[in-house]
């Protein structure tokens, strides 16, 4: 998950500001959580809040504290082999089925080791040499951010009294109009082509030929797939892909993941369920079904990326800063906002592949991307549990096509 390159017109305090908030936002989200709820692991695809909390740490104590602070001594030398993911170059390290077995360290402890790493993280987050390294820890975490919740939302979902991470009401749904974003096609380049920070998956820019076509100005919703539902399209064999429709037939699948009657499953426990919400918590075979039930399609990763970089029609700008993404411990939920981003990942048609050109980093950090573009989909934009910031056209998120536990939607398109 190496940088391109670092974003030379952040300072330095903007940068300590930035590590200070971000470390706080990790911890806060686990506020609500027991150190029952912070242990659970409710798949082998999810990971225990608290072990979040511990290996986003473990980056910056490896990576930045053992290898750049002279002097520096390990918080706790056992812990590398049980917080490291899947870093081959870092040596062995617990399976990650297991990681929901571990009841110890606590999550006292857990916050212990991340104060620890805070305060000797301070000398070294202005240092000027460390800047694309310390503005990938900051993004690394953001990523984890995501999966906390992402992964908690799953494991409360598996107890059957449906408890909540928050106590309130999910307000409802913003409807959107229909509507298209037009592009005549064309050479258009793509990829991370800004001065700011990106992952190695987002280059290098290159050019890719596009046929003329349009983009929904708006997320599919709730009502939508109940439609879909109604119609029968869980038991239209010639709706989905061949692997889409055994994954259908062996799992029983005949909904959103989360769905139940007119309810969903939120961090809000059990809610009636907004028509006008994008529909989200959905796999890559049902987003393709889908499409082929309303009479279009899914986008290329180009397409959707084209139309965000506002080469073409009247796309709304994008500012990282604004949406509805997180920047606060606040339960996350789709609502149905302007724009291509904030609300949920968007399936696109394209396999997660290198672009051309294309090399990882050496050294351990280099592991993170190259080495799983296989068998993927790409998706695009950013989802209510994203954090503020991180997001960007050229950002290349990417899921297993039966996966469906992140907030993920679609977004069709059509030709022209």
């Amino acid at each position: 998950m190496p940088p391109t390159q670092a974003s030379q017109s952040v300072t330095a305090s903007a940068l300590v500001d930035e590590y200070a908030k971000t470390r706080a936002l990790t911890e806060a989200l686990v506020e609500p959580l027991s150190d029952a709820d912070a242990t659970l692991q409710s798949m082998e695809d999810a990971s225990p809040a608290k072990w979040h909390l511990a290996h986003v740490t473990w980056f910056w104590e490896t990576f930045l504290l053992r290898d750049r602070s002279p002097g520096y001594s390990l918080f706790n030398e056992d812990w590398p082999f049980i917080f490291n993911s899947y870093y081959e170059a870092e040596g062995e390290r617990i399976a990650r089925f297991s990681r929901g077995m571990l009841s110890r360290p606590t999550l006292d402890q857990i916050l212990e080791f991340r104060a620890h790493v805070d305060e000797a993280m301070q000398p070294l987050i202005s240092r000027e040499d460390l800047r694309p390294l310390i503005e990938l820890g900051l993004a690394h975490e953001q990523q984890h951010q995501e999966l906390l919740l992402t992964d908690i939302k799953h494991a409360l979902f598996q107890n059957p009294l449906g408890p909540a991470m928050w106590e309130a009401a999910a307000p409802p749904a913003n409807r959107q109009a229909d509507g298209w974003y037009a592009h005549p096609g064309g050479v258009a380049r793509v990829g991370h082509q800004a001065a700011g920070f990106a992952f190695d998956n987002e280059g290098p820019a290159h050019r890719v030929l596009l046929e003329p076509y349009a983009l929904s100005s708006r997320l599919v919703t709730n009502g939508e797939w109940s439609e879909f539902i109604a119609d029968g399209g869980y038991a239209k064999a010639s709706l989905w892909l061949s692997d889409g429709w055994a994954w259908v037939n062996e799992n029983g699948i005949g909904a959103p993941l989360y769905w139940r009657e007119d309810e969903q499953f939120t961090h809000w426990g059990w809610q009636a369920r907004d028509p006008n919400a994008p529909v989200t918590h959905i796999s890559y075979f049902e987003a393709d079904a889908f499409a082929t039930w309303a009479g279009y399609r899914l986008p290329t990763e180009f397409e959707w990326e084209a139309v965000a970089r506002g080469q073409e029609g009247e796309a709304p700008a994008h500012d990282p800063a604004g949406g509805n993404q997180l920047d606060r411990a606040e339960p996350p939920l789709p609502s149905g906002s302007e724009g291509l981003f904030g609300d949920c990942w968007q399936f696109t048609r394209s396999a997660y592949l290198p672009y051309p050109r294309f090399q990882p980093a050496a050294g351990a950090v280099g592991e993170y991307n190259g080495k799983f573009m296989s068998g993927q989909f790409v998706l695009k934009g950013a989802s209510c549990a994203t954090a503020r910031g991180h997001s960007r056209a050229s950002y290349r998120n990417f899921f297993y096509p039966h996966q469906r536990w992140q907030f993920t939607g679609l977004r069709l398109a059509k030709d022209l």
